[in-house]
């Protein structure tokens, strides 16, 4: 008499219903973030790269030290900035799409990052405040409607 447990093989039904639950999971575009929204970092290197064809231009980018030291290439975004070597910047995912290894990008705005001035509109993406003359209408506008 055999004691030892017999192997059976899983049906087709058996099979088809457990590969559901045996789903890949996609391989994360910012790793580096680590599912996080956003890394606070500090600024080692600010250079300018060119883009893949057929687009010409220089674009700037920032090497980044992340604080879970890691390091990523980050675009700078927006017209003018200061911002130099060991400045702290808040990292965010967004890649450039002609840039070759540049799947990150800089917040503008926050902490030693400044923001673009001038700006009126997609205010919140470039860091800059609301202008003195729309406070004014809003606060008017307000009091007149409540």
């Amino acid at each position: 008499m055999c004691l030892l447990p017999t192997l059976t093989l899983a049906t087709l039904k058996q099979s088809a219903s457990r590969r559901s639950s045996y789903t890949k999971k996609h391989a994360s575009r910012t790793p580096a973030l680590q599912k996080r929204p956003q890394v606070k970092g500090i600024i080692t290197r600010v250079t300018t790269m060119s883009p893949k064809k057929p687009n010409s231009a220089i674009r700037h980018v920032a090497k980044v030290a992340l604080t879970n030291s890691k390091r990523v290439t980050a675009r700078i975004p927006g017209i003018g900035y200061i911002c130099t070597k060991y400045n702290r910047v808040l990292v965010t995912g967004g890649r450039a799409n002609d840039l070759p290894g540049v799947g990150y990008t800089l917040v503008r705005g926050v902490y030693d990052f400044s923001p673009v001035p001038l700006k009126k509109k997609r205010r919140s993406v470039y860091g800059t405040q609301r202008s003195e003359g729309f406070k004014k209408y809003v606060k008017k506008y307000l009091r007149s409607h409540m």
